[in-house]
C-alpha cells in the first residue's frame, strides 16, 4: 500500500524496462517487449487488431508506448494484467498527474522552462508534468486494450477502466447539428479547458508586413480591418 501511495503522489518512478520495437511485418507494425525482451503477446494482439483496423503506424506506436507504461505499472505492483481491477488504474491516473514528463527535458539549453510563456507570441510552453489530454489518452488506451481482450474472452470480466454511462448514450448517436450535451465524466478522466483561439500579436504582424515589403501595405491593411471586425 506504501508504493501505491508513493507512486500516486510522485514521489516513486516507473521501471524502465520493456520497449516498443519496430516488427518485421505490418500487422502490428510494432511490438512490445518485456525487460528480457520478450514479446508481450497480450499486447500484439491489441496493436495487431488496430493495425487492422487501419490505425496508422505512428498511431499503433502511440498505443504501443501506452500500453508498455501500463505494464511497467502492474510489474512494479506485482499485478498480472489479467487481474489488474480499478485500483491499479487509480494508481496510474495519481501517478500520471503528479510524476515529471521526460519529455519536457529535452529542450535545448537556455530554452523556455516548461509552464512558462512565449513572450514573443504569447503562447505557454507544456508544463513539467503529462497534460490532462495525454492522461485521458493513457486512460483510454488501457480501455481499449481491456475492450479488445473482453471481446476476445481473456482478461477481467469488467474493465478496470470507469466509464461513464450517460456520456456513453449522450454521444452515441448525437448530431453535430445539435447543441452539445453536457454531461458528467468518467471517474480517473480529467478535466480539459477548451483551448483559446490562437491569434498573432500586432507587433509580430508589425514585423510580418515591415520584412514582406510595400507590396504588403494593401494585405496589412485588410488584415487589420478584418481583426477589428472581429472585436
Amino acid at each position: 500500500m506504501e508504493l501505491r501511495h508513493e507512486l500516486m503522489e510522485g514521489r516513486a518512478e516507473l521501471p524502465r524496462v520493456g520497449a516498443v520495437l519496430p516488427a518485421r511485418g505490418v500487422h502490428p507494425p510494432y511490438l512490445v517487449v518485456n525487460a528480457y525482451d520478450d514479446e508481450i503477446e497480450a499486447a500484439t494482439a491489441y496493436l495487431r487488431d488496430l493495425a487492422l483496423n487501419d490505425c496508422s503506424p505512428p498511431t499503433v506506436r502511440s498505443y504501443g508506448y501506452g500500453v508498455l507504461r501500463w505494464f511497467r505499472l502492474l510489474w512494479l505492483l506485482g499485478v498480472s494484467w489479467e487481474k489488474a481491477s480499478g485500483a491499479e488504474v487509480a494508481v496510474l491516473a495519481g501517478w500520471l498527474r503528479t510524476a515529471s514528463n521526460p519529455q519536457r527535458h529535452r529542450s535545448k539549453p537556455g530554452g523556455q522552462v516548461p509552464g512558462s510563456v512565449n513572450l514573443r507570441t504569447g503562447k505557454p510552453h507544456l508544463r513539467a508534468g503529462y497534460a490532462p489530454r495525454t492522461i485521458n489518452h493513457a486512460l483510454s488506451v488501457v480501455s481499449g486494450f481491456y475492450d479488445f481482450h473482453a471481446h476476445q474472452g481473456n482478461g477481467p470480466v469488467v474493465n478496470p477502466v470507469p466509464v461513464s454511462p450517460q456520456r456513453r448514450r449522450a454521444l452515441a448517436h448525437r448530431s453535430p447539428l445539435e447543441p452539445q450535451v453536457v454531461v458528467s465524466r468518467a471517474r480517473l478522466r480529467q478535466k480539459v479547458t477548451d483551448r483559446p483561439p490562437r491569434s498573432i500579436p500586432d507587433r509580430l504582424w508589425d514585423e510580418l508586413f515591415e520584412r514582406m515589403g510595400a507590396n504588403a501595405t494593401g494585405l496589412a491593411f485588410a488584415s487589420r480591418r478584418c481583426a477589428s471586425c472581429r472585436t
